[in-house]
């Protein structure tokens, strides 16, 4: 599933190539008819990322931003957006699932060098295509999504208002991620997973973030000290915005790659050598996915803590 970075470089490429048009809205497959026709011939005027939810807002000329019609994604574990178009429309990836690997990585498209706009035709939907924007010089398709909804700018504040705070966002409160991980009596591990207590961090930067703050992933949440959480917190901001410069998750120090690719400390490494310590990193299996520590870098706790 895309962590919370992929959402935002999301949010930023249809800024960037479709914000201000007047769009096409169709779905090739079906299944979003009505909405599409909801959308379809309003002007792209706005974009949100909240966590692993994007928000793109529709409006008729003059409307009101009260009046926007939002169209809510979540990719989930199988969603995606591929963009094609021609060479004044710079998006040369495929944003979602899947992957090549293990991993959060954009696959760059078929079909080499961009074609210049006299040339370019609009390419047939590629697999069962929820919804198509068309654009005058290129298309995002939509596949898979676990969420595709139209909403209200109402419904989109209640949403909104169900998700922790986002390290990426502006208005990402600090203070508000320490209170809902020290309220509760459920391991760190876990409430970093929990969309309602930090949006956007997902299997990856939860075992990263773990391991650098040396906090074993069963330490309960109340028992963590609010300047360790505080501390936590700024280094997600710190690693998350890079992965929104850069489209990859590299979570280790330049002077811990010690094969030249070591992108994680921990995060599907059982078994090799935790690349600080040398002890085997460790796996099992927390409300039902995997986390990855360190048993020396990351000392388990006690029953009560």
């Amino acid at each position: 599933m895309p962590e919370g970075h992929s959402i935002h470089r999301l949010a930023l490429a249809f800024d960037e190539l479709l914000h201000g048009e007047r769009l096409e809205v169709t779905s090739p497959q079906g299944r979003f008819a009505a909405g599409a026709e909801l959308l379809d011939g309003r002007r792209l005027a706005a974009t949100d990322a909240h966590g692993k939810h994007l928000f793109l807002g529709f409006a008729q000329d003059g409307e009101a931003s009260e009046d926007f019609r939002w169209l809510r994604v979540h990719l989930g574990l199988y969603g995606s957006w591929t963009f094609s178009g021609d060479a004044t429309f710079h998006a040369p990836h495929a944003i979602g699932a899947p992957r090549r690997r293990v991993a959060e990585e954009e696959t760059a498209l078929p079909g080499g060098k961009a074609p210049a706009p006299s040339e370019w035709t609009v390419p047939e939907p590629r697999g069962a295509v929820r919804v198509r924007l068309l654009g005058e010089h290129g298309v995002a398709d939509l596949t898979g999504p676990t969420a595709c909804e139209v909403v209200t700018p109402q419904e989109k504040d209640a949403v909104q208002a169900r998700l922790g705070p986002d390290p990426l966002r502006a208005d990402g409160d600090v203070e508000q991620f320490v209170a809902n991980v020290r309220r509760r009596a459920r391991p760190v591990g876990e409430l970093l997973m929990d969309q309602s207590v930090i949006a956007g961090v997902g299997n990856i930067y939860r075992a990263e973030a773990l391991y650098r703050a040396r906090l074993h992933p069963r330490k309960l949440g109340r028992t963590v000290a609010a300047p360790r959480l505080r501390e936590m917190w700024a280094d997600l901001v710190t690693l998350m915005s890079d992965g929104v410069a850069t489209g990859r998750i590299v979570t280790t120090e330049p002077e811990d790659r010690q094969e030249g690719e070591d992108r994680w400390y921990v995060y599907h490494r059982e078994g090799r050598p935790c690349l600080r310590c040398g002890s085997k990193v460790a796996e099992d299996e927390m409300a039902g996915r995997r986390v990855f520590w360190c048993p020396r870098e990351q000392r388990r706790p006690s029953a009560t803590a």
